[in-house]
């Protein structure tokens, strides 16, 4: 019986695709580096230093100006979540959320992004979060299966007791490894390894997820 829901937040929730990819091409050109929109698929789902050697492409600083790049990625990233807002949420996500809290499964985030509260407070959707897991919760992010096992935990659920919603697939392959059910939202040849594929959560309910294994 399914009684938990964890969502990823990018690209599931609501889209900052476009602010992470302003904010890593600001640093690009700050650093001469090239940085194209297909580069950063590749940061999709991905942890901010693990992204950070991606842009890189093989070029190596002192810790200290790694450190220091993220820093600076980080605020210009900050700068561009002053503009989300409600209307923000991704088509589907407020009446699917809504009715899954109505009916009584608890609802989790499991994101690796470490600015997720921030997000989510702008969203006005914390009231329907049982569990939040950002960045700062675990030390092996995605693809490690660790974040989707600290949030089902912290709902009291075992992994087969929850389904996993996620764009990436490096996310996907995290939830799987872990035990999760998986959804899997977007193009079919990125989340084909998720029990169930979507496009988005439009028209979702929670009477279609009652049996993913099934």
């Amino acid at each position: 019986m399914i009684k938990g829901y964890i969502f990823d937040l990018d690209g599931v929730i609501t889209d900052t695709a476009e602010f992470h990819y302003r904010a890593w091409a600001r640093l690009a050109q700050e650093q001469s580096i090239s940085f194209t929109r297909e580069d950063n698929e590749a940061l999709r789902g991905v942890p901010r230093r693990a992204s950070l050697e991606i842009l890189l492409k093989g070029k190596l600083y002192p810790e200290e100006q790694m450190l220091e790049m993220m820093e600076r990625k980080n605020n210009y990233y900050r700068d561009f979540l002053t503009e989300i807002q409600p209307a923000d949420l991704l088509v589907g996500v407020s009446d699917f959320l809504h009715e899954a809290h109505a009916a009584g499964i608890k609802i989790g985030l499991g994101s690796a992004s470490k600015n997720a509260r921030d997000v989510c407070e702008k969203l006005q959707i914390m009231a329907l979060l049982d569990v939040l897991g950002d960045g700062a919760s675990v030390v092996n992010q995605k693809p490690a299966p660790d974040l989707f096992i600290w949030v089902a935990g912290g709902m009291g659920f075992n992994p087969t007791e929850c389904i996993v919603f996620e764009d990436a697939e490096a996310g996907v392959k995290a939830a799987r490894d872990g035990g999760f059910w998986t959804v899997g939202l977007g193009p079919y040849e990125r989340v084909r390894q998720a029990h169930r594929v979507r496009a988005n959560l439009d028209g979702a309910t929670v009477a279609e997820f009652e049996r993913i294994g099934g």
